[in-house]
């Protein structure tokens, strides 16, 4: 946990988010509780969330996965996190994206994937729209027929939606 701090640390002043970098005394909310002190290691997460991911905007794209590393910062392995890709969004999860998308973007899409185990899951109408098959996608990725009933589903299993 110590070394993912100094990477987000590092990332937050390279962005011009030094502010994010200083830790802040903020008036806590009754209501959040943060991680569950009762949990064990390996017990499944207390919180659950999932994001909608469809704009190929690197501004827009950039802003959900600060959301999902300061999630993850906060609640650590407390948290559930899948990521719904829907449209434009979708070439972050392709192995050649017929869309420009930033390289730091792509590499960090990879490493919450990898190393913290949040879900990336592709719209199928989407990938079927583009023409992709399974070989076209890269290997973290999960499929669903149609990305917004895997929005619905999540929800009704107890993820809270989050959307920008």
């Amino acid at each position: 946990m110590r070394m993912f701090q100094i990477v987000f640390i590092s990332l937050a002043s390279l962005f011009g988010f030094s502010q994010l970098a200083h830790a802040q005394t903020l008036k806590p909310v009754k209501e959040i509780q943060g991680p569950s002190q009762d949990r064990f290691p390996g017990d499944p997460a207390t919180h659950k969330v999932v994001y909608m991911f469809n704009q190929a905007d690197s501004d827009y794209q950039t802003s959900i996965l600060n959301s999902i590393q300061a999630m993850l910062r906060l609640y650590d392995d407390d948290v559930e996190i899948a990521v719904v890709v829907i449209g434009p969004g979708i070439h972050v999860l392709a192995n050649k994206p017929q869309r420009d998308v930033d390289p730091l973007i792509y590499d960090r899409v990879e490493s919450f994937a990898n190393d913290y185990n949040v879900r990336w899951i592709a719209c199928g109408s989407t990938m079927n729209t583009i023409g992709w098959q399974h070989q076209d996608m890269r290997p973290f990725a999960e499929y669903v027929e149609v990305g917004a009933s895997a929005l619905m589903e999540l929800q009704a299993n107890g993820f809270a939606f989050i959307a920008w």
